[in-house]
């Protein structure tokens, strides 16, 4: 691949990670101004819709058979059903600041995971790794009166951690079903299914939450609609797009700017102030995901490969 258009990928993969790293900030806003789950519910729909605009465009909607469909099912469930539901509820009760560095988390998680399921090899740089990552939330969802006590750790940081954890699970599922179904298709269908669960969900948690949703103001309103189709429907088919040209690794390494994205938006439009503790944290965090996602040996041993055929010319050559 020519270097301008890796740079090109490169370039659009640090705007969607700003764009998921504010995207908790506007996400924060919505929850706190509407009903959460009514106002989650329709925020995913509208992303769905965005998609499937989007791929009738270039022709891309087909239906699905029936074991796509299952998995459609299954991976909607974790990703978009629990993992939106969590992390809506969490946002609600807990800082933007906190729940950006913990969605930091996601690749490490997405190790353990493929260890847990997939048979992944587990390494020891990738133990440290985890262990790393583990100690920075624990820094951050200790911090919440200002210093490391456990009376800080809410329930809020408890349900980001399960937003990112049930995502992370619905990975193994995606990855199961990629050889056949298209993983930007698959996200439509996902969010589509989500948002319909998590409407009915909100009829009984939040009776007579619809009447509320039309008092937003203007200002809202765009933010809702940034979110919805920026954040979650592009956001999301750039980065499955850049996955399939650059591979897993380089694109997972992106991610680690998602936490810092969403401390800058918690400081700036929320006024949130970042305690030493959570600086700590996201240090562990970002070390953490390049040891335990594999990230950093991948990088080193794609390094090595790209010498060894200059290396041996050489000898030769003498």
């Amino acid at each position: 691949m020519p270097k301008a258009q890796k740079y090109k990928i490169y370039l659009l993969l640090v705007f969607v990670m700003a764009a998921w790293g504010f995207n908790v900030i506007a996400t924060k806003i919505l929850v706190t101004t509407f009903p959460t789950l009514t106002i989650t519910s329709i925020r995913v729909f509208t992303a769905a819709i965005s998609v499937f605009l989007i791929l009738s465009i270039f022709k891309m909607v087909r239906l699905p058979n029936k074991k796509e469909l299952r998995y459609i099912l299954a991976a909607g469930f974790f990703n978009v059903v629990c993992h939106h539901f969590f992390l809506s509820m969490g946002l609600a009760k807990t800082t933007a600041s906190n729940g950006g560095l913990i969605l930091g988390l996601g690749p490490l998680l997405s190790t353990i995971v493929a260890f847990l399921f997939l048979k992944s090899r587990v390494t020891i740089p990738k133990i440290v790794g985890i262990i790393l990552g583990f100690s920075g939330v624990a820094f951050i969802v200790a911090s919440g009166n200002g210093g490391l006590s456990l009376r800080g750790i809410s329930n809020g940081d408890l349900f980001v951690f399960l937003s990112i954890f049930t995502q992370s699970y619905s990975f193994v599922l995606i990855k199961k079903i990629s050889n056949t179904l298209d993983p930007r298709l698959m996200t439509g269908y996902m969010l589509l299914f989500g948002s319909i669960v998590l409407f009915f969900i909100s009829l009984f948690a939040e009776p007579g939450g619809l009447k509320k949703i039309p008092h937003g103001s203007l200002e809202v309103w765009m933010i809702f609609l940034a979110s919805a189709v920026i954040a979650t429907a592009i956001g999301h088919m750039i980065y499955n797009s850049a996955i399939g040209k650059v591979g897993v690794t380089e694109s997972a390494i992106f991610i680690n700017l998602n936490p810092f994205f969403a401390l800058v938006g918690a400081v700036l439009f929320l006024g949130e102030k970042i305690s030493s503790p959570q600086i700590l944290g996201f240090l562990f965090i970002l070390f953490g995901v390049l040891f335990g996602s594999g990230a950093l040996e991948e990088f080193l041993h794609q390094s090595r490969l790209k010498k060894m055929p200059a290396h041996r010319g050489n000898v030769k050559n003498l």
